[in-house]
């Protein structure tokens, strides 16, 4: 197994997952529920956009790296480059979307603090696949 089935595997399964979201953040819209939508609720509603936002772009950039490891000769990501690139795309939306819970005073709550270690261990992992695919090309 080359290092693009783990992205593959895994961008297409968390499109699938944060779009669902999405989906269902539009009937919550659509039934006009006060949960999501009352006055007050704007860090909630923040919150949840976020994640799906973040999760869906996330899985495709899961499926972009999956794509140029298959389409690059010679190009295998690092394992911990792997790890990095998969970590970030579920702790920075996951942040968010535990945000959405606790909210105290229109601060989101106590899971946003996952969001900005997904950010750094995906910065971190979109740096390793820059890397990589850079001396694949030489």
């Amino acid at each position: 197994m080359n290092s693009s089935s783990p992205h593959l595997r895994f961008g297409w399964w968390s499109l699938l997952f944060w779009l669902a979201l999405g989906l269902g953040l539009e009937a919550l819209h659509g039934f006009k529920t006060g949960w999501y939508l009352d006055v007050g609720q704007e860090t909630r509603r923040l919150m949840l956009t976020l994640a799906h936002a973040h999760g869906a772009l996330l899985a495709l950039l899961n499926i972009a790296a999956g794509l140029t490891a298959r389409g690059v000769a010679g190009l295998e990501f690092p394992r911990g480059v792997s790890l990095a690139l998969r970590g970030g795309a579920v702790l920075l939306p996951l942040g968010f979307l535990l945000g959405a819970f606790g909210i105290h005073g229109g601060d989101p709550g106590a899971g946003v603090w996952l969001a900005p270690l997904g950010g750094l261990l995906l910065a971190a992992g979109v740096a390793g696949a820059a890397a990589a695919v850079h001396r694949a090309l030489k």
